[in-house]
């Protein structure tokens, strides 16, 4: 398999796609606003997706509530964003209809819950989709998401590891750049993903590294393409479950070389999977040539990850 996730242009698949896409065989495909028009449809496209590799493939969604919902009314639910959430059980309920949503529809990867913690300065970008700015709080309900997914087969992706809440600027257009030292950010920043990374539920949890310098730890490289940062994920956090980069055509790592080289860098600085979101065929070309095979230590991970989904499935 290829270590990447890739996405299709319309509401169904075109035979130039599908032609690519068994040749290729990425470990996975993600939707968007796009690929979605009705329930029967989505479903024909997750199981024309699922042809096109021949195999039980990943799907993935980003499906958080509130502002950034692909599936929406009227035919899917609205549910409320992840700050407006006030308890613990507000936040299972909304994490039991999205679930149940998205298993009709064929979808099996959430890229959800987020798991920032809020600052005064926190850029819109993130602003409601973060649960709170109490690190104990988010890590209690981002858990609570969790779990209510796994229930039903669905694999929560926390994101954005390690911490996207002091973040001044969208990624999706320009780099943000963390000044906190490392102090700080381990004493409030890291809290949440730091505990879900020890949490019983972890291995079967994936995780979405930023793209954000984090000064203290490494000055010259994002998240996505540091081997430093990802070393405090990997070792200090002690998350060990398949880590996927955010969409590697954002803007914030336009400096640092194209998709298909920055990709290269994000697995070899310790990442398992290239997340590749527009569908230009030409970028998923470039990336299927660049890329090398799934390593045996991202399949082992990716393996785990789909024990509780196969058993959920077969009940």
């Amino acid at each position: 398999m290829l270590p990447a996730i890739f996405s299709s242009q319309s509401l169904t698949l075109s035979d130039s796609e599908a032609r690519f896409f068994r040749e290729s065989d990425p470990l996975g495909f993600i939707l968007f606003g796009r690929n979605i028009e009705t329930p029967e449809q989505v479903k024909r496209l997750t199981d024309e997706l699922r042809n096109s590799v021949g195999r039980d493939c990943p799907i993935l969604i980003d499906q958080e509530g509130g502002r950034v919902q692909r599936m929406k009314p009227p035919h899917w639910t609205a549910c409320p964003s992840a700050q407006s959430c006030s308890s613990v059980e507000d936040v299972k309920n909304a994490a039991r209809v999205i679930a149940q949503e998205l298993v009709s529809a064929g979808i099996d990867v959430n890229c959800a819950p987020v798991m920032d913690v809020l600052h005064h300065e926190t850029h819109q970008a993130i602003g409601d989709r973060a649960f709170s700015d109490d690190p104990q709080d988010v890590f209690q309900k981002a858990q609570a998401v969790c779990d209510v997914f796994l229930e039903y087969g669905v694999t929560p992706t926390v994101k954005h590891m390690p911490g996207q809440g002091r973040a001044t600027v969208d990624s999706h257009y320009d780099l943000p750049v963390v000044k906190a030292s490392v102090s700080d950010l381990q004493n409030h920043d890291f809290i949440p993903f730091s505990r879900i990374s020890r949490a019983l539920e972890a291995p079967l949890i994936w995780g979405m590294v930023s793209h954000v310098v984090y000064e203290a730890i490494d000055p010259a490289y994002p998240a996505t393409l540091s081997p430093a940062v990802i070393k405090v994920i990997r070792e200090q956090m002690g998350f060990d479950g398949l880590l996927c980069t955010d969409d590697m055509s954002m803007g914030a790592l336009k400096t640092f070389g194209n998709i298909a080289e920055n990709s290269k860098t994000a697995l070899e600085s310790g990442i398992d999977i290239a997340l590749y979101c527009w569908a230009q065929l030409t970028e998923m070309e470039s990336l299927a040539s660049t890329l090398p095979r799934m390593s045996s230590a991202t399949k082992k991970r990716y393996d785990r990850s789909r024990i509780r989904r196969r058993s959920t499935a077969s009940t």
